[in-house]
């Protein structure tokens, strides 16, 4: 193959201008708000998932964490919708971008401490130096738990990205084997196709646990924060 393995993560650019913002706000055409008194099943069974969802991840939450629903379902829908939609072909996947994902990440993550900050002052403070810390070590323990308070945002950064991009790394590589071997061995090559056919089903369930994840460990942070 002469295409490049990393051309599907390229920005895409239209006359010059990057499109990806145009890229980012077509999921939204997906969720229609509601105009009839009897919705349709499609928007009966989008609404039933996020009722179901929002119900699960925000059982756990005080009244103040409950706050920030539609911000978590608006969350977990964009990046579910994103995530799918860059399976189909020729398509362009925003979430591969690490640089997305942080400034997904990153405001998310600094809302939940500003908040924990803010009501939970003492406790948030308390989370630098676990109880019955030897003296000696308290400057070291305070030094590390803050690499860890700040590098979550990157892990979550760096996870999403990860994921979606060894999927779609490997979606490329095993249909590039498949259509290669069709001239060589047919046998081999519906195999191969077998594997292609398995995988992508895969990467449709990782599309939408990912999403999961990611809103699932914003609302943990916000759980120990409020």
């Amino acid at each position: 193959m002469n295409e490049n393995l990393f051309t599907s993560f390229i920005t895409p650019t239209m006359v010059g201008i990057p499109i990806v913002l145009l890229i980012i706000m077509f999921p939204s055409i997906l969720f229609p708000s509601p105009s009839r008194l009897i919705d349709n099943r499609l928007v009966s069974i989008q609404q039933w998932l996020v009722r179901l969802t929002s119900k699960q991840m925000l059982s756990i939450h005080s009244h103040k964490g409950q706050t920030w629903a539609l911000m978590l379902m608006s969350l977990i829908l964009f990046i579910g919708s994103t995530n799918l939609l860059g399976l189909l072909p020729h398509s362009f996947t925003p979430t591969t971008q690490l640089s997305m994902n942080l400034g997904m990440a990153i405001p998310l993550w600094a809302g939940t401490v500003a908040t924990g900050f803010r009501y939970k002052t003492k406790a948030s403070l308390a989370h630098f130096l676990p109880q019955g810390t030897p003296f000696p070590l308290i400057p070291m323990l305070v030094i590390i738990e803050t690499i860890s308070l700040f590098i979550q945002p990157v892990a979550l950064a760096v996870r999403l990205t990860a994921n979606i991009t060894a999927g779609h790394l490997l979606i490329h590589l095993i249909g590039g084997a498949t259509l290669t071997l069709t001239s060589i061995s047919t046998i081999t090559a519906f195999i191969t196709l077998t594997v292609l056919v398995l995988l992508t089903i895969l990467e449709f369930a990782v599309a939408l646990i990912q999403a999961y994840v990611f809103t699932l460990l914003v609302s943990l942070y916000l759980h120990d924060n409020t």
